[in-house]
């Protein structure tokens, strides 16, 4: 069996805080693939970015609790890597796109320099050599005018040339996964398509696995071959994407496709989920979700494990699965 560039078993994270431990994740599991494209997707705070930033190992040290758990890439022990490792391990084996890239470029250098920077870190080229590779990587992004763009400060380029600029970094010294977290949620519409068939592209080109981190379904039913749906810090549903999306079986998942407005139908009342998320320092006994679930029943006093609900491996933490076909 070929091994997982991304492996993520059972991983239970906290944070200390005023008011008890904040339980951030909660027995996540998650796997990527070489090539493949997994969405992670889910409300704000049900623990997408703490998932990518753990993976890359950008969490503050001391301020997190790991209580169980393992991150293996491309089989190598992340959670107990030495710093050393990791700077070896970030841009070569895992690169990270982030939401908004003017405050992930730094603004006092140019362009060119950051690129030709990370490249000869990795990799033992010339600087003549690695300004014709950050040059040819810009011209991939399909950036107009690559050597005047070099030369640029961050400022001085727009919000999609930013990221187009952020993708061109990602890719730069050939890693095998690439995490992009909510990278085209500050673009205009236009924009943003124009971004993701550049991200695509790109990954189907190289073989590069890609965790694309949404909160917009219909974003990542046009990019990923699988998707994961997080709540209150768990993984409550996966599978294919198409079957999550068209035959999703747990009420949040339903919940949060049928919260999604419709094309071409203006003025639309959409419906929405009842209730709050719970307070992840006082988590409920059992289902996380069932206080705000029309079909909680006696059985969702207990934890529901992941287990295997429709074809093609789809799984659902449910006791009550249910059999919603959804139109997106």
């Amino acid at each position: 069996m070929t091994q997982p560039v991304l492996d993520i078993q059972q991983l239970h994270l906290s944070f200390p805080g005023f008011n008890g431990d904040v339980h951030a994740l909660n027995n996540v599991s998650l796997q990527i693939n070489r090539g493949e494209i997994v969405g992670l997707v889910g409300e704000s705070g049900s623990g997408k970015s703490v998932t990518a930033m753990l993976i890359m190992r950008l969490l503050p040290t001391g301020s997190y609790c790991v209580h169980r758990g393992q991150i293996s890439l491309l089989g190598d022990d992340v959670l107990n890597a030495r710093e050393k490792q990791l700077r070896q391990w970030r841009g070569a084996r895992v690169a990270m796109i982030f939401q908004e890239p003017m405050t992930a470029l730094n603004p006092t250098l140019r362009i060119g320099l950051q690129m030709m920077d990370v490249i000869r870190h990795h990799q033992p080229i010339s600087r003549r050599e690695a300004r014709a590779k950050a040059i040819a990587l810009l011209e991939e992004m399909q950036i107009p005018d690559a050597v005047e763009v070099m030369s640029r400060y961050p400022f001085e380029l727009s919000g999609g040339m930013r990221q187009r600029v952020m993708i061109a970094l990602a890719f730069s010294c050939e890693p095998q996964l690439i995490i992009a977290d909510e990278p085209t949620t500050a673009l205009d519409v236009t924009v943003q398509l124009q971004v993701l068939r550049l991200l695509k592209h790109k990954a189907r080109a190289s073989g590069t696995a890609v965790l694309f981190i949404s909160h917009d379904m219909a974003v990542v039913s046009q990019l990923c071959d699988s998707v994961y749906v997080m709540y209150a810090g768990s993984v409550i549903e996966s599978g294919v994407t198409a079957d999550v999306i068209h035959h999703p079986r747990h009420p949040y998942t339903i919940g949060l496709l049928q919260c999604a407005p419709e094309h071409g139908v203006p003025r639309q009342l959409l419906p929405a989920i009842p209730g709050t998320v719970p307070n992840l320092t006082h988590l409920p006994d059992g289902c996380a979700f069932r206080d705000r679930c029309y079909a909680a029943g006696a059985q969702c006093e207990n934890v529901p494990a992941l287990t295997a609900c429709g074809d093609n491996n789809q799984r659902c933490a449910c006791w009550y699965p249910q059999q919603e076909v959804i139109s997106v």
